[in-house]
């Protein structure tokens, strides 16, 4: 292509600069002057509303305006949109905006203050008196399996959707298998948590009938969706622009969130700006969690230990309200499979209505625990045998000449599970040479002889990327030399501004420098999906390699004419296209963007050789011939189906035989995301997943009682790992190039976190000889987990003992 080789060199990145020294410009930094918006919020799971008094709350000095469900109009009334219907979601329910009857969540929304500050409209909501009737609060995956109480009167046994995945005769295959085991596993709630919560600033133009809305989203184009369809705009009248997003991994994926609604419909009204900013008890309280299932499993196999039949019976929590619909369920069940070849498998997925915050996808979406349910089982099949656990893995993998891999199911994109590229066998074996796999006994024996307890654990996954409809780019050379790309999906830290522009640079033969990116503003590009399942790279990247390729086909053809030259003996190196082999015959791109505009003013210099008169020409032809004024390109990148990226992951855990506290000694990674853009990029993501993770498998966790209150709703008491509870993370990359998309790659954000509970699970059973079915695993669970093994084992020898004396006797 020309110019400098930068896709796939590890570049800084280039947002770190403005970021680091404080200019960044988040949701929170807008809107000084703005009204402030705050809410009331439900105390209670579960109750109906009787009456809402205002009265008190007028007094308060500044105050601008106080709504409730009956004072808004129209759509804007309307229960929240249903984002994703399925088949399977057989009961789907969404909110009001602000409750209308009855609340289903603390932290329901009941009432919206507008005053002139945000601390009076803070006084004013806590004036406001709610009249509640409380009723049952249903709990916990278990209390609503078993529907003695109804979250929603009209959803019977408290069961949104069953969700069913099959390949072959399940219970054929397992009644016919060698071994057969049957267990239960666990994973609990917890929540993305990102640094900055969520956050709407709007203002209303009047003059011609516009609304422009700043969001901290992960979706623009969609809030600008929603926003134009409840507020009965044309979608040209709206715009929503994501400024720099303090973290997202999923909660901020949620299109609309009912403050997305309402404080543009109150910006409107009031002919004012509006802002609202989440606090952080809030965003406990309201915003989205993640992650709770009871999976029961039954496993049939052979004596290798391959899988023969596989049955998962999912018991899945997702809150008060379906606005995502079953897509965390879809995903657990396809991406369980992982890596492997399943003889003939069958997921069943019941979704059961909490009363308590709904839950959205967060970063791996349903994957860790699909992971953690197959990698476990690979772990009982492993010990039962008495085999290697990697051998077990091994006898399973997919080959690398069975690509593209069927699976037979549907995934979250409403296409077939195929696996497009891969070499497991060779993960496997890289990660079993990073961590030290096959002589880690001579480590153990070492650990024990100073006392020290430490176990080893290994984990497997494939990870859906890619997932459609599509994403578009523009790319625009004007007459400086720079290169402008805007796609429409947001940012929230990913590194889009060096990957993008690397992508560009690559394509047009220019300095990466030169490239500036837009990601996010509806107002340099209007049609997007977002940010979401490791799909920015994917989507956005290959359609602005696209784009990119017509504006250099465009710059080839018009600097031939220039060059009295044939297109195809140009090229592009470090911004100047040429004759191949002759550097002197040559033209640089501004040049080319100057002559792509023929203009009758000369406004400036470079303008000058732009004019009719100086580009001249042949006179019976028109100036402009076929085509567009200006150096740009515009195209969209839609694929067939999802790309599928793989990885393995292992860690040596060390356990204190008194404390139960669980140290990460060493962990390492192996992953294959195609061709890597950025190596840097790639490996701060695994780097920021593993720690996400390692917070999901040893602290996280959100703490309901049985009335449905949040009992740890601040980080005085939501554990999340610092600096110093994660271990350096050893990383390698294999690169199996995916053949559904020009560029070859498949996504990365989520990797990082998608095995690290199963990992962690094996290696701290692995330490302590006892069976982990539950995570998180805290110290105190471990402590528990000891305790338990200590009695059933004394139970045994007691029984042993004496079964013995009465064989004596």
């Amino acid at each position: 292509m020309g110019g400098t080789r930068v896709f796939g060199e590890p570049i800084p990145r280039r947002e770190d600069p403005r970021l680091l020294t404080g200019q960044g410009r988040y949701l929170d930094d807008l809107g000084r002057d703005a009204l402030a918006a705050a809410f009331v919020r439900s105390p209670h799971a579960h109750a109906r509303i009787l009456d809402i008094d205002v009265t008190d709350a007028l007094d308060v000095d500044g105050l601008v305006a106080i709504y409730t469900w009956e004072d808004l109009p129209g759509r804007v009334a309307e229960p929240l949109p249903l984002l994703i219907p399925h088949p399977s979601l057989t009961h789907g329910r969404t909110a009001y905006p602000l409750a209308r009857d009855v609340v289903r969540h603390v932290g329901e929304p009941v009432a919206m203050v507008v005053a002139r500050d945000r601390y009076l409209a803070e006084d004013a909501a806590s004036r406001i008196r709610v009249d509640y009737d409380p009723l049952p609060a249903v709990v916990g995956i278990e209390e609503a399996a078993r529907a003695e109480h109804l979250v929603h009167d009209d959803v019977p046994g408290n069961v949104g959707a069953v969700l069913e995945q099959r390949t072959g005769d399940v219970d054929a295959a397992i009644e016919a298998a060698p071994h057969v085991l049957e267990f239960r596993l666990d994973i609990e709630r917890s929540a993305s948590m990102p640094l900055e919560g969520r956050g709407v600033y709007a203002r209303w133009d009047a003059d011609d009938g516009s609304l422009r809305v700043y969001s901290s989203t992960q979706a623009s184009t969609s809030v600008r969706a929603a926003i134009a369809a409840k507020l009965g705009l044309p979608p040209g009248k709206v715009e929503v622009i994501a400024p720099d997003v303090g973290g997202g991994f999923g909660v901020k994926i949620v299109h609309p969130w009912p403050e997305e609604i309402l404080v543009p419909w109150a910006a409107r009204l009031l002919d004012r700006e509006v802002k609202w900013t989440e606090d952080r008890r809030e965003h406990f309280v309201a915003a989205a969690h993640e992650r709770g299932q009871v999976q029961h499993v039954r496993v049939g196999f052979d004596d290798e230990g391959r899988v023969l039949g596989l049955d998962v019976r999912i018991l899945h929590d997702h809150g008060a309200y379906t606005p995502y619909g079953v897509i965390i369920p879809i995903v657990t069940s396809t991406q369980l499979l992982g890596p492997y070849k399943i003889g003939a498998y069958r997921a069943e997925v019941v979704s059961l209505y909490t009363n308590t915050v709904i839950v959205t996808p967060y970063r791996g979406a349903g994957r860790p625990q699909g992971v953690f349910c197959m990698e476990r089982t690979m772990d009982r099949i492993a010990d039962h045998l008495g085999r290697d656990r990697a051998a077990v893995r091994e006898v399973n993998l997919i080959r690398p000449d069975e690509f593209p891999y069927d699976q037979g199911l549907t995934f979250q994109d409403g296409r077939p599970l195929i696996y497009d590229s891969g070499d497991y066998p060779a993960l496997l074996a890289r990660i079993k040479e990073l961590i030290g796999w096959d002589s880690f006994e001579e480590e153990r024996a070492r650990a024990a002889a100073e006392g020290r307890r430490i176990g080893i654990g290994l984990g497997c996954y494939v990870e859906g990327t890619g997932v459609g409809p599509y994403e578009g780019g523009h790319v625009e050379i004007d007459t400086s030399g720079r290169v402008h790309v805007a796609t429409g999906l947001t940012s929230q830290g990913q590194g889009h501004e060096t990957v993008f522009a690397q992508i560009a640079a690559a394509e047009l033969g220019v300095p990466v420098e030169d490239v500036r990116v837009t990601t996010g503003d509806t107002r340099r590009f209007g049609y997007a999906v977002g940010t979401f399942a490791s799909r920015a790279a994917v989507m956005s990247g290959n359609a602005i390699a696209l784009a990119a390729r017509k504006v250099r086909e465009k710059a080839l053809r018009i600097a031939a004419e220039a060059l009295e030259a044939d297109p195809r003996d140009l090229e592009i190196t470090d911004g100047v296209v040429h004759v191949k082999g002759d550097p002197s015959a040559a033209v640089p791109l501004r040049t080319v963007a100057v002559l792509s505009n023929p203009l009758r003013y000369a406004f400036d210099e470079e303008a000058q050789r732009a004019t009719q008169f100086a580009v001249g020409g042949d006179a019976t032809e028109p100036p402009l011939r076929g085509e567009e004024p200006g150096l740009e390109g515009r195209d969209y990148y839609s694929p067939v189906r999802s790309t599928f990226a793989a990885g393995m992951h292992a860690a040596i855990v060390e356990t204190d035989p008194d404390t139960a506290e669980v140290r990460i000694l060493r962990y390492a990674v192996v992953h294959d995301c195609g061709r890597l853009i950025n190596p840097r990029i790639v490996e701060g993501q695994i780097h920021g997943g593993v720690a996400q993770g390692i917070g999901g498998a040893l602290y996280e966790r959100m703490v309901y009682d049985e009335s449905g209150q949040l009992l740890n709703a601040s980080f005085m008491d939501f554990l999340m790992p610092y600096a110093t509870e994660i271990p350096r993370i050893e990383t390698a990359h294999l690169e199996t190039p995916s053949p559904l998309n020009p560029l070859g790659i498949k996504g990365a954000g989520e990797a990082g976190v998608i095995p690290v509970s199963a990992v962690i699970a094996s290696a701290v059973e692995d330490a302590e000889g006892i069976r982990v079915h539950s995570m998180p695993l805290s110290p105190d669970d471990l402590y528990r987990l000891r305790r338990r093994a200590e009695r059933d084992e004394s139970l045994r020898t007691r029984s042993g003992a004496r079964a013995a004396r009465e064989r004596a006797t």
